[in-house]
């Protein structure tokens, strides 16, 4: 059974996603082994996390995120639509994110573009990367496989991977062609069959993104190998460790780490 478990831009069930207190969270929490966040650029080139294109749902501000500079993103609240007790909670640069997690987890990391809304966007993010050494301890992933391409031209060495909401019968093809062994995949496309063949193929998969534990337990019983992103690291841990813990207490079964 799987033991691995990805914080969905941080643990955002909890906290207020991509900032450094769904980050924190996350690392609090020593089953968590992956996270997997969002990075975009400011109008001056800063690359920072956020999900959406727009400023709207997850901070006070308003308007496209590439349309404002980093000196006025670095000012806006981004906590406090998710709640009061995250007021005034900062968005993040990749650098100070980086910096965080070095050593302590392994990181997705979503180049969010798409039609080059962010020329250059995969050599900033690199850099950013290699300044901190970081280089086998992060994934790209871009939904944008023009990006994909990018990086790989940029640093065959870094690894990436497809984010994909969908399972094209070509897709294993896809992965070889971008040289990519990661794929980030909705659950709602997953089969044990498929698993098994990508895994084969040399493919590590993530299956996006699960909240409850029937379904985590259902995606986790296909292979072992597949890691279960999610905005509830709890629910996580409620499904696969303390259930466990307990019957083990109890002599069903011993539970060991691999």
């Amino acid at each position: 059974m799987t033991e691995y478990c990805v914080a969905h831009r941080g643990f955002s069930g909890i906290a207020p996603e991509n900032t450094m207190a769904a980050v924190k969270l996350a690392m609090e929490n020593p089953y968590v082994n992956w996270i997997e966040v969002d990075v975009q650029l400011s109008k001056d080139g800063v690359p920072f996390l956020i999900h959406d294109y727009t400023l709207n749902r997850t901070t006070n501000g308003r308007g496209p995120v590439k349309d404002a500079l980093w000196s006025e993103l670095s000012k806006l609240d981004a906590g406090s639509w998710k709640s009061g007790m995250y007021a005034q909670e900062r968005l993040v640069t990749l650098s100070d994110f980086l910096k965080a997690v070095k050593g302590r987890l392994l990181v997705n990391l979503e180049i969010k573009t798409e039609a080059n809304k962010y020329p250059g966007i995969e050599q900033t993010v690199i850099d950013t990367v290699r300044e901190h050494g970081m280089e086998k301890e992060v994934i790209l992933t871009s939904f944008d496989t023009g990006a994909l391409r990018n990086v790989r031209s940029i640093d065959s060495e870094i690894r990436t991977g497809i984010i994909i909401d969908g399972r094209p019968a070509d897709l294993l093809d896809r992965l070889r062609s971008l040289g990519s062994d990661f794929l980030s995949i909705s659950y709602r496309h997953l089969t044990p069959e498929f698993a098994a063949h990508a895994v084969e193929a040399g493919i590590q998969v993530m299956a996006w993104t699960i909240d409850d534990g029937k379904t985590m337990k259902r995606i986790a019983e296909m292979h072992p190998d597949i890691l279960i992103c999610t905005n509830r690291p709890d629910v996580w841990r409620e499904t696969f460790i303390d259930k466990r813990s307990a019957r083990s207490r109890f002599g069903f079964f011993k539970w060991g780490r691999k």
